[in-house]
């Protein structure tokens, strides 16, 4: 199977930047796609941004797109969400998250089936 571990979150002041990393593990060989996702206190979880694991492809949430960049470090089996000009309403708990078992568009945010523990992201005004 496939592990994640997520790592990075912390406390920055609106308009800052912040790293989040996903270090997967496991049988990777079988992942088709890697998404971030985040959620907030009393909210559902809000699909972020997505990558192909084998590719160039990425997509993004409108919320996040020309700030946020998805990227990954093949060699070290590892996906990052770079967050620049960030805002209060960004503050989640971010989840890497792999999907495995489908073949689909990264438009396409659902089918994603193996979750990291999370990590806090918090932006202060």
């Amino acid at each position: 199977q496939v592990q994640l571990v997520e790592s990075g979150g912390g406390l920055v002041q609106a308009g800052g930047s912040l790293i989040v990393s996903c270090a997967a593990s496991g049988r990777t060989f079988s992942i088709n796609d890697m998404g971030w996702y985040r959620q907030a206190p009393g909210k559902e979880r809000e699909f972020v941004a997505a990558l192909r694991w084998s590719g160039d492809s990425t997509y993004y949430a409108d919320s996040v797109k020309g700030r946020f960049t998805i990227s990954r470090d093949n060699a070290k089996n590892t996906v990052y969400l770079h967050m620049n000009s960030l805002k209060p309403e960004d503050t989640a708990v971010y989840y890497c998250a792999a999907r495995t078992h489908t073949i689909a568009a990264l438009t396409t945010t659902g089918g994603y089936d193996v979750w990291g523990q999370g990590t806090q992201v918090a932006v202060s005004s």
